[in-house]
């Protein structure tokens, strides 16, 4: 039932200077405010491409000021669209999750997921703004990717047979991607990590909980142009083709570690690496 990834929500002190590297490394647009009472803050919203930015600043005792008390700044919780938002109220009411109603939307804290916290919202049109097309993936880090996938199928929906099974040496984690639609990336990254890589010290210290996100942009060199002009650190998917992604460091955007990869060049590892090139068939 969900459709897409369709937005970010982060933890500030002061969310208009955390807007800040969003707007200078991926030219990402202030398009409002937001207040939650369910959340329990207020901040700003950004466009990012199709897809947005919420950067939030906790005022009052809720979800936002736990996470601040606990981990400071940072990546909260995931974002999803779908199509259906009544059924899929519906769906998670069935089945124990204490839903809560957000102007619109629909907050599912993490204690009833994987420790990924979720604002799920209807499906809606949006005009592009930025370097990157959209956010696609969501990085939930577990300590059974099995487990978890199962979870997610049955909370959300979502139909296995899409799903992608991945394994990553160089980064030391295993685990699936649950596609949400044929022909298009959008998904839950689900990983189990080992080693003493940074997926892995970030589940020892934190335990089950979002990790990251990815975007896609059509051209690489302009954001990597903006990165190293300004002095912030990130590191190339591959040093060999710099066309092909870079990874920013959390400490370039407010707290946030962001993956940005070339248009369709995800597929290599989704599925359908014929796809990489020039993109699913139409």
């Amino acid at each position: 039932m969900l459709t897409a990834v369709d937005r970010i929500l982060l933890v500030a002190d002061d969310p208009g200077a955390a807007a800040e590297p969003f707007r200078r490394f991926l030219a990402a647009e202030v398009v409002g405010e937001r207040v939650s009472r369910v959340l329990g803050g207020e901040g700003a919203v950004l466009r990012l491409g199709t897809s947005e930015v919420e950067i939030y600043r906790p005022t009052g005792p809720g979800p936002l000021q736990e996470f601040a008390d606990r981990w400071g700044r940072g990546l909260f919780a995931a974002g999803f669209a779908t199509s259906d938002l009544a059924g899929l109220e519906r769906r998670l009411r069935e089945r124990g999750v204490p839903v809560a109603e957000d102007g619109g939307r629909l907050f599912v804290p993490a204690s009833a997921t994987c420790g990924m916290a979720c604002l799920i919202n209807a499906e809606e049109a949006r005009e592009p703004a930025g370097l990157v097309r959209n956010l696609y993936e969501v990085t939930n880090v577990v300590a059974d990717w099995r487990a978890a996938e199962a979870r997610y199928a049955e909370l959300f929906g979502l139909d296995r047979t899409r799903f992608c099974s991945i394994r990553s040496e160089r980064w030391g984690y295993e685990g699936v991607l649950t596609l949400f639609r044929p022909n298009e990336l959008h998904r839950i990254e689900i990983t189990q990590a080992w080693g003493d890589g940074a997926m892995a010290r970030f589940h020892r210290r934190r335990g089950d909980s979002l990790y990251m996100c990815f975007a896609e942009a059509d051209a690489i060199e302009p954001i990597a142009e903006r990165l190293q002009a300004a002095g912030a650190r990130f590191a190339w998917e591959d040093e060999a083709d710099p066309s092909r992604g870079v990874f920013i460091h959390p400490s370039g955007l407010g707290g946030l570690l962001m993956g940005v990869s070339r248009t369709h060049h995800a597929w290599t590892w989704s599925g359908h690496p014929e796809w990489a090139a020039a993109g699913p068939p139409p």
